[in-house]
């Protein structure tokens, strides 16, 4: 963070007028000024460089009321004991549902899927591990659902792309590098399909233009005429994934 963005976060104040627990983050892929309320209800005010202080005051300003609503509607999204695991495990990307359920055993907790269930065996006294276990089950998954897909977009766009890589990222969504390869979030599995869809062209037509300049995005409307829409909800869509993932 900058020391402009550092200055920004120390102006930020809540409704009671005490210091507010967001932060403040510069970003060069950053367009607009945006809001984001992660699980838990952290709030993240993401800025592109150069914007003034008084700027993200006054945006906070016209927000406030909202920011306050999703506090509220996202700290209950965060588990009594952060080694909670769900019962239930949907990935709304790929229309998967899965009942999770634990077979206590020896050994390490690992994940065997089957006829709609996942199940957790191994030592039920090592819950840290039983999350670990299925955070990995949903990594590799991720990768089964979202490689084959990236390809499918690349293909019909005609956008070919070098790599892919698979990662579990609390911030950022996916990212394409200057070599052309695409990192995709994991999280992403658990989006609307056409939100994800739009994520796989959004980078896929960073292979054309690394910037977000306005040839960048006459490109990415042409793919995805909603872009915007979908932009928007993407922003949000960290109320979709669930904490235990994140941790």
């Amino acid at each position: 963070m900058s020391a402009g963005a550092e200055a920004m976060q120390l102006a930020l104040l809540d409704a009671a007028g005490a210091p507010a627990s967001w932060q403040v983050r510069v970003s060069w892929r950053a367009r607009r000024l945006t809001i984001r309320v992660f699980p838990g209800g952290r709030v993240e005010i993401v800025v592109p460089p150069g914007t003034r202080p008084v700027a993200v005051e006054q945006f906070v300003a016209r927000h406030r009321g909202w920011i306050s609503r999703k506090v509220d509607e996202y700290r209950s999204l965060v588990p009594v004991s952060g080694d909670a695991l769900p019962q239930e495990l949907r990935l709304q990307a790929s229309g998967e549902a899965w009942a999770v359920r634990t077979r206590p055993g020896a050994g390490n907790p690992r994940v065997r899927a089957g006829d709609g269930t996942l199940w957790l065996a191994g030592d039920p006294a090592r819950p840290l591990a039983a999350r670990h276990a299925l955070q990995r089950w949903v990594m590799r998954r991720a990768r089964e659902i979202l490689v084959p897909w990236l390809d499918a977009v690349a293909a019909d766009c005609g956008l070919p792309y070098a790599g892919a890589q698979i990662r579990r990222q609390r911030t950022r969504w996916g990212s394409c590098s200057p070599r052309r390869t695409i990192s995709l979030n994991a999280s992403l599995v658990f989006q609307p399909p056409e939100v994800v869809r739009y994520l796989l062209v959004h980078e896929l037509v960073h292979t054309r233009h690394l910037d977000h300049s306005r040839r960048f995005w006459s490109l990415v409307a042409r793919h995805e005429p909603r872009w915007r829409e979908l932009d928007a909800e993407l922003v949000r869509g960290w109320r979709h994934v669930p904490p235990w993932f994140l941790r």
